[in-house]
């Protein structure tokens, strides 16, 4: 019976320290997941066509698009800040 006691003791040291190794790999793992990736700026105005009023935005590596109250996705350059398409959502 004694060699069931030291067996249930290593084998529960070796899974406190597993559980404490896969808690800091993930630490490790995710800290460094915003250096990685650096969030894309945002414009500081976008001009939108008279008359639309946004609802939703999102923003691409080289666009970013803008959905209207009237069911249109409006796609404009980064860099120009133009309007670069124009698409209707239908049903």
């Amino acid at each position: 019976m004694k060699w069931l006691k030291i067996l249930v003791v290593v084998l529960s040291c070796t899974f406190i320290a597993g559980f404490i190794l896969v808690c800091g790999l993930f630490v490790i793992r995710f800290s460094d997941f915003r250096v990685l990736t650096p969030a894309l700026p945002l414009p500081s105005e976008i001009e939108l066509p008279p008359g639309v009023n946004a609802t939703a935005f999102t923003r691409g590596a080289d666009w970013y698009a803008v959905v209207t109250d009237s069911d249109e996705i409006l796609i404009f350059d980064v860099d120009t800040g133009r309007l670069k398409q124009r698409i209707q959502l239908t049903e």
